[in-house]
């Protein structure tokens, strides 16, 4: 055997073995796992659970996010923490029903991107109101599970 042919197999060997050690991204059971995050959302905002809140958001004093209501970028986890704790004084009887949710995956599978359109009902100050919210989201699969890293929210139309 020439030395070109060893080299030649022993490359093919390494390069069988690379691929065939790669972790497979089972796509159905992230997108199931990342649609329970985002249901946790919607679920420590209903109950007003902070704890709950806490567990499936990033902790990123970097990361920003854009809601509905707010005027300005939410810088960090410490901004959105308290911005969440006034809405929660502020509103009560929250409900929010959820559509179209459409999730997907980057190659690779630590990263994911959702859209989802809401129907935001809140009472504030005694008088009830209900926003058309138009919803996205990006998460990020650590070591923990998978979390938000950032989400934009804005008003929609109805119709």
């Amino acid at each position: 055997m020439s030395k070109i042919t060893i080299l030649l197999s022993v490359l093919a060997f390494m390069l069988t073995m690379i691929v065939g050690c790669q972790q497979r991204v089972d796509i159905e059971a992230e997108k199931t796992a990342i649609g329970a995050v985002l249901n946790n959302y919607v679920t420590s905002i209903k109950n007003e659970d902070m704890t709950l809140y806490a567990k499936i958001i990033a902790h990123d004093p970097d990361m920003v996010n854009f809601g509905t209501l707010a005027t300005e970028r939410i810088v960090g986890w410490d901004a959105l923490e308290k911005l969440i704790e006034d809405q929660n004084d502020a509103l009560s009887g929250t409900k929010i029903t959820v559509n179209d949710v459409t999730i997907d995956l980057a190659p690779g599978g630590r990263f994911a991107w959702a859209t989802s359109m809401w129907i935001f009902k809140a009472n504030m100050g005694g008088q009830w109101f209900e926003l058309p919210v138009r919803c996205t989201w990006i998460l990020e699969k650590q070591k923990t599970g998978w979390v938000i890293v950032h989400f934009h929210k804005s008003v929609g139309t109805t119709g």
